[in-house]
């Protein structure tokens, strides 16, 4: 009989940021299937007997398909194994856990799905940032700065984007940095614009930039910004609790005009 293939966020990396859900299910499998950004703290939860296999993927870097992970998911269920598919953040805000459902569903594998904080949510609240606000933010906007390169047409029209929200929130955006601050600006959003860009959030080396959109590309490249970071626009940061980073241990902030 098959085995279930737990679909399970692990959050933004912080260990004590998994859900109590997460930790059991993690605790007890047979199989754990992760992700590149997951840390060492979170994978040795597993007990002695549990197989455990990296899927990851990374910018730049070799990895592994995604065609052989959802094989690799099917057949360790097929062999009645328990799987835990750990995905960090939330298993389906720009992850490719929708596609591995509908792959393991037409293959008659059961799934249950676990939510997790998605790092577009944890990133700006652990630097003390709201995403909504009365006075600033009613409207917030999730968007992926790294479309499919397979894509005949670009789906994200950041002109639009530009006064149709009042925040966005940009994950794997810091390649495409410069095109995105330009489309921004065409739209109409004002170059003196607030920004923070966070990278490493909720881990002991995480840093958060705050610039003006204008500045945003020079800046991340001068402060030496990679990947993983989010990226937030918006007068929402204008709301930022001034005195909130000093409690945040091994992190610093930089203050940009």
């Amino acid at each position: 009989m098959p085995g279930i293939v737990y679909l399970v966020g692990a959050g933004p990396g912080d260990p004590e940021l998994l859900t109590l859900k997460a930790l059991r299910l993690i605790k007890s499998c047979d199989a754990l299937v992760h992700d590149a950004l997951i840390s060492e703290e979170i994978i040795k939860e597993t007990n002695k007997n549990t197989e455990i296999f990296n899927v990851g993927k990374r910018a730049g870097k070799c990895s592994v398909p995604q065609s052989d992970t959802n094989l690799l998911i099917l057949k360790l269920a097929k062999q009645g194994k328990n799987v835990v598919r750990l995905k960090g953040g939330d298993p389906f805000i720009f992850s490719r856990g929708g596609e591995e459902v509908s792959f393991l569903e037409k293959n008659e594998i059961s799934i249950e799905i676990v939510p997790g904080i998605t790092s577009g949510i944890a990133a700006p609240t652990y630097f003390g940032i709201p995403l909504t606000h009365r006075e600033a933010g009613s409207s917030i906007t999730f968007v992926t700065g790294h479309e499919d390169i397979n894509k005949d047409k670009k789906s994200v029209n950041w002109r639009s984007l530009a006064k149709s929200s009042d925040g966005l929130v940009i994950y794997m955006g810091i390649r495409n940095i410069e095109f995105i601050v330009t489309e921004l600006m065409l739209g109409g959003l004002d170059k003196n614009t607030k920004c923070a860009v966070i990278q490493e959030a909720t881990l002991n080396n995480q840093k958060c930039l705050i610039s003006k959109l204008k500045n945003l590309s020079e800046t991340i490249r001068k402060q030496g910004f990679t990947s993983p970071s989010i990226i937030v626009i918006g007068s929402i940061i204008d709301f930022k609790v001034n005195n909130y980073i000093t409690n945040l241990s091994n992190a610093y902030l930089l203050n940009k005009k």
